[in-house]
């Protein structure tokens, strides 16, 4: 009978910084190292009738690039995301502040 904890610990080496960081690539003479956001969560379980069971799922999200010329290295970011992630924050400011401004017209 297989131990379901070493085999999703087996799955897990491949996760970590290789995950985050990608290999870097050359692209008409400039050095790209991509970076994303990862996240990857696994379970299982045995029961005392001889069923077991587990499962995982993981989520990774293109951040940017670390983009190396001439000039030295510089962090690009990926537009899309940045804008995935700045627009719940402009709607939580925006939020704010019209609270303290009707709090402050009281």
């Amino acid at each position: 009978m297989p131990n379901i904890a070493v085999e999703l610990g087996q799955q897990v080496v491949s996760l970590g910084v290789k995950s985050a960081y990608g290999e870097p690539q050359d692209v008409d003479g400039v050095s790209i190292t991509p970076v994303a956001l990862t996240y990857a969560g696994f379970g299982g379980a045995s029961g005392s009738d001889g069923a077991e069971g587990g499962g995982g799922g993981g989520v990774s999200i293109p951040v940017g690039v670390y983009v190396r010329r001439e000039e030295g290295l510089r962090f690009e970011p990926n537009i899309v995301t940045l804008l995935a992630v700045g627009v719940p924050f402009v709607w939580v400011a925006g939020r704010a502040l019209s609270r303290i401004i009707r709090a402050l017209k009281k």
